[in-house]
């Protein structure tokens, strides 16, 4: 069988899909057996692209989200000849392959297309439809998102397998000291709030920022340490820590390396993740697989992530989640008790997990 999987997007943003598909494919190098051959498909422009001692590499012209992409690609990787293509952006190919897989990893832009730039809705608001329908199977990342393609889009559940995300093995519980060196480099302290992702409307960062206002109003002194990047409409985020009077409370680390947040992560008294919707969320896990409690939205996915070791709040209720970090806070027994939760819950998820599910459904799809 040869297997071909998707890894263009990584030249024009190398963010949460990329790594997904990045990742998805070192643990599928390991799963696959006899007869059984991995192409790894980039862009012309990557600069860093992924290659494997076991997989043979293709370079595309075809950008990523390019409006004739549906047919080019197609066209382009015909020569290949495989007998499954695995698309790890939502949108398959008219052709290519002689069977077609493809990753939904949200419906954000169905649910909230305010939250998306004019091109993005554009991109996946007119194909995710048709997509869908030319797959021969879907993945998804959670229930929550494969029950959103049966409300939204009426897509047969029979048709999609949840595959659940797993955390790099970089992030882990770090011996004190090394985790105060990390923190020295960045002038902090332990015991902070912390935020990791995307800084973009739908991470709900006003609500997390209203929340540290609360607390700063009622004698909490605590500071929230906000790292990622900036994403759609950053700037209402600097604006609304200038309104609260917080800049001396919020500190920005913008894409620190992975080293970095791993002490980073470890040095927080809770991750917060008040977001209105996600697919997956990443950032809970490993904050939990690094020992680190987490308070996050009880919407979407991210209650299947966290399960019984976070604290799940409504993320239209400032007040409900100042309060879950006040307790964090305040009570020693509180953290210890969901850090112990969060690395079980973690160890629930591993990358071999998803790959093997993965590979299941590549066998299925080609015998058809």
């Amino acid at each position: 069988m040869q297997i071909g999987i998707d890894l263009r997007l990584h030249a024009y943003a190398p963010g949460g899909i990329s790594r997904y598909a990045r990742r998805l494919a070192r643990a599928l190098a390991e799963e696959l057996v006899a007869g059984e051959d991995l192409t790894l498909i980039s862009h012309r422009r990557d600069s860093d692209p992924l290659r494997l001692p076991a997989a043979r590499s293709y370079r595309a012209w075809t950008p990523p989200h390019h409006r004739l992409e549906r047919w080019a690609l197609g066209a382009e990787i015909w020569p290949l000849r495989l007998d499954v293509l695995h698309s790890t952006d939502f949108i398959p190919p008219a052709w290519g392959a002689r069977r077609l897989v493809t990753t939904v990893h949200d419906l954000n832009f169905l649910h909230y297309p305010e939250y998306l730039t004019k091109d993005a809705r554009r991109y996946y608001n007119e194909q995710i439809a048709w997509g869908v329908s030319r797959a021969d199977a879907i993945l998804v990342d959670s229930y929550a998102t494969q029950r959103d393609l049966q409300r939204l889009l009426g897509v047969d559940p029979e048709r999609v397998t949840v595959t659940y995300l797993a955390a790099d093995e970089r992030f882990r519980v770090l011996p004190k000291s090394e985790v105060l060196t990390c923190l020295e480099r960045f002038s902090l302290t332990p015991g902070y709030l912390l935020f990791v992702g995307v800084w973009e409307p739908r991470k709900n960062l006003p609500g997390l920022l209203e929340s540290l206002a609360l607390l700063r109003d009622a004698g909490d002194a605590s500071r929230l340490v906000i790292v990622g990047r900036p994403g759609w409409l950053y700037d209402e985020i600097y604006a609304r820590v200038r309104t609260l009077d917080l800049v001396s409370s919020v500190r920005f680390i913008e894409a620190p390396p992975v080293d970095d947040l791993v002490g980073l992560y470890n040095g927080a008294a809770a991750l917060i993740m008040p977001s209105f919707y996600e697919g997956f969320g990443l950032p809970p896990l490993e904050a939990m697989q690094c020992g680190t409690p987490t308070i996050v939205s009880n919407r979407a996915s991210l209650p299947e992530v966290v399960g019984h070791a976070g604290l799940l709040v409504d993320p239209d209720d400032p007040q409900a989640l100042a309060e879950a970090c006040r307790a964090v806070l305040s009570d020693a027994e509180l953290r210890q008790r969901m850090r112990q939760l969060g690395l079980q819950q973690a160890s629930n998820f591993t990358w071999q997990a998803t790959a093997e599910k993965t590979v299941q459904v590549y066998r299925t799809v080609a015998r058809r």
